[in-house]
């Protein structure tokens, strides 16, 4: 069970039309930090930015490659997500 801190970090994070344009990228595949920087089109210190907050929140998942990071969509916190946010709202069968 997640807590509410970890909760709030997810809420928080996907309140941002960035980080959602991040995460609308990675759920079609993985990708560097270089290619998440010409998809939002924003430098790169700053995607790195929001690509911490999706990574505390649990929603992504990072490794390294030589130089470069690739980043993957957490696709089981993004399910267990949905499922509290069903449940929550009196949706889940």
């Amino acid at each position: 069970m997640p807590t509410p801190a970890r909760i709030r970090s997810t809420i928080h994070a996907l309140a941002d039309p960035t980080r959602l344009r991040l995460l609308q990228r990675l759920a079609t595949d993985t990708a560097t930090v270089t290619e998440l920087q010409e998809h939002v089109d924003l430098s790169q210190p700053l995607v790195s930015w929001h690509l911490r907050r999706l990574r505390a929140a649990g929603l992504i998942e990072t490794r390294r490659a030589g130089r470069e990071v690739i980043c993957s969509l957490a696709r089981d916190a993004i399910d267990s997500f949905h499922e509290r946010e069903r449940r929550l709202l009196g949706l889940a069968g």
